[in-house]
């Protein structure tokens, strides 16, 4: 059978696999589309295979809001590349469609099955690294950042004790402006009381010698520890970190302030943020 340039481009356009390979597998095929389609999809497998321990260190992360589902996302990959490739890049946006769609919590053959089909038509090593699903309640709200080209994602979510305060536009402003600020300065903890015990008693520690070391009275060095221990908070706790957009305020004074303004108690009760090629 003629191998023509056709029915190349049509096991293209059904393949997204390159002119070449293509006519090789037609080649292979004699002219037979179906398996055509079966060679190209074991040749992409087989160069995996190939590459299956190289290091997948870029990658893209991902958000989406949909009705009461949240969900974030990283996909792994090999190079920057490929992170920036739009079949990449919309697979991240179909895997999290389907796991809202289907409340997936972990990561299942379903999703693994589009993630292989995509590595053979890449022949690049990528995975699904990880995800987490949330479930909105009436009386809160998420708010989504993506920076640049989707080297860190963030989800925060605000709760109200009056549904009506979340619509409102300043509140879904401040919403936003929080999963930035949690991208811009990435706190270690939501707030100072959730601070591992352990890693107080250790740092006030060091502070106590610090400051006995510089020869201060004995009776003044709880009260400079405590100071020292509170600066310390605001540069890993996202409610004292200094706002992101008012830095003479804290998150949690404009929090207050914002609280007042709308007659509604509002409260940050959780963040989440993935840095691509991190465990954070």
């Amino acid at each position: 059978m003629e191998i023509t340039a056709d029915i190349v481009k049509k096991l293209r356009d059904a393949t997204n696999a390159g002119m070449m390979d293509c006519k090789k597998a037609l080649v292979e095929a004699k002219g037979d589309f179906a398996k055509a389609e079966k060679i190209l999809k074991e040749m992409g497998l087989a160069a995996v295979a190939k590459r299956a321990g190289r290091a997948t260190n870029n990658g893209r992360a991902f958000t989406l809001i949909q009705d009461n589902k949240a969900v974030i996302l990283e996909m792994a990959c090999e190079t920057d590349f490929v992170a920036r490739n739009k079949d990449f890049i919309a697979l991240g946006g179909e895997l999290c469609q389907d796991i809202i769609s289907h409340g997936y919590t972990e990561i299942v053959p379903e999703l693994e099955a589009k993630v292989l089909n995509l590595i053979t038509m890449i022949k690049e090593n990528m995975s699904l690294k990880r995800f987490k699903l949330f479930t909105i309640d009436e009386l809160s709200m998420m708010s989504e950042y993506v920076h640049g080209e989707g080297s860190l994602a963030v989800l925060v979510t605000l709760k109200s004790d009056k549904a009506e305060a979340l619509k409102l536009p300043a509140v879904q402003e401040f919403a936003f402006d929080c999963a930035m600020h949690v991208a811009a300065f990435s706190p270690l903890y939501l707030s100072q009381d959730q601070v591992d015990a352990a890693y107080v008693e250790e740092q006030t520690e060091i502070f106590t010698n610090q400051t006995l070391a510089l020869g201060k009275p004995a009776k003044v060095v709880p009260n400079i520890v405590q100071g020292k221990l509170a600066k310390h908070f605001s540069e890993i706790c996202f409610l004292q970190q200094p706002f992101v957009k008012d830095d003479s305020q804290s998150v949690e004074k404009v929090l207050a302030n914002l609280s007042k303004e709308v007659g509604a108690k509002l409260t940050i009760s959780d963040y989440t943020y993935y840095r691509v090629g991190s465990e954070e």
